[in-house]
């Protein structure tokens, strides 16, 4: 796969990326148009659950060092993107302690979403990742929400209560829930319940991207003073961690598409998982911020350019 002006054109006029820019419309015109809090809801339990269930037949197949390899390829990458994104925060954004913290936790961390919208993009290539990544998407998530707290609160010590919260939380609980299901029942299994979540799951899929559209489009109106700034780092410092992050995958054996999903996982932001853990430890730290950079920068930034970049540098590796 090669980045050409028809790749982008595809991914920029599909129907994921479509709907979601025809909610950040709909909240530019001012439109009454709103999913309730229940719908949304809905959604992500429907979206996580079908991601884990998929993963889990995959995981089947997969031996037991290969994930162990990943496992620990996974943790090292949500080192070294928490580390970055704090140090970079204290010197191009200028943050004290707690801020340069909060943030690095939510840019270390991964967007569950984002990494769907890869998966799609593979398979509108023609391409199969890797089934055991859904297994990183909870393994990211964890050190780096915990190195962003420590480097926030060093001497003070860290409330863990919060952090255990990430396993017991929505994504966390359905991601692996819905992998052990998958890997118990396997393809047979599985079948039965294909025609939900397996055939509605573009639609669904839609309906929840419009709805991040809208919610995006309000936190870009919060940007306020440094905005440049914060665009920057937005944008320049995930790209630098998904190319990396392919690197890191494509070396640690992954297909190329695996290679791309894993890069788009460590160029994402949390803006679910980390901003609860950060509001429960580090109450004093601006979380709007960090939500504005991570939902209303980041993940349109990785939707409409990152993700055909990080893609297309996993097929120059595999070259």
């Amino acid at each position: 796969m090669t980045l050409s002006p028809e790749l982008l054109t595809s991914n920029l006029l599909s129907p994921v990326v479509l709907a979601f820019v025809l909610g950040i419309v709909a909240r530019a015109l001012r439109s009454d148009l709103s999913i309730p809090p229940s719908i949304q809801s809905y959604l992500s339990i429907f979206l996580l659950m079908a991601i884990g269930l998929k993963g889990g037949v995959a995981l089947r197949a997969t031996s037991v060092n290969e994930v162990a390899l990943l496992l620990v390829v996974t943790v090292v990458a949500g080192v070294v993107t928490c580390a970055s994104a704090y140090a970079l925060a204290r010197i191009w954004l200028r943050d004290n302690r707690i801020e340069a913290g909060a943030i690095a936790a939510h840019f270390g961390s991964v967007s569950a979403v984002t990494f769907i919208a890869a998966q799609q993009f593979a398979e509108r290539s023609g391409e199969t990742p890797e089934g055991v990544i859904v297994a990183l998407v909870v393994a990211l998530e964890i050190p780096a929400i915990l190195l962003g707290m420590t480097l926030a609160k060093r001497g003070e010590g860290l409330q863990w209560h919060s952090v255990g919260g990430v396993l017991v939380g929505k994504g966390a609980l359905l991601l692996i829930g819905g992998m052990v299901i998958g890997a118990i029942a396997g393809k047979k299994g599985t079948a039965a319940v294909d025609q939900m979540y397996g055939q509605l799951f573009q639609g669904m899929l839609m309906l929840f991207m419009l709805d991040m559209g809208m919610v995006a489009a309000g936190q870009l109106r919060h940007l306020g003073k440094g905005a440049l700034r914060l665009v920057t780092y937005a944008t320049l410092m995930p790209l630098a961690h998904g190319i990396l992050g392919t690197a890191l995958g494509f070396w640690a054996g992954l297909s190329p598409a695996g290679a791309a999903v894993f890069g788009t996982m460590t160029a994402s932001a949390s803006y679910i998982a980390a901003p609860a853990s950060v509001r429960a430890s580090l109450p004093e730290a601006n979380a709007g911020r960090c939500i504005t950079a991570a939902l209303g920068i980041t993940f349109p930034f990785n939707l409409a350019l990152g993700i055909p970049l990080y893609f297309a540098f996993a097929a120059w590796l595999a070259r």
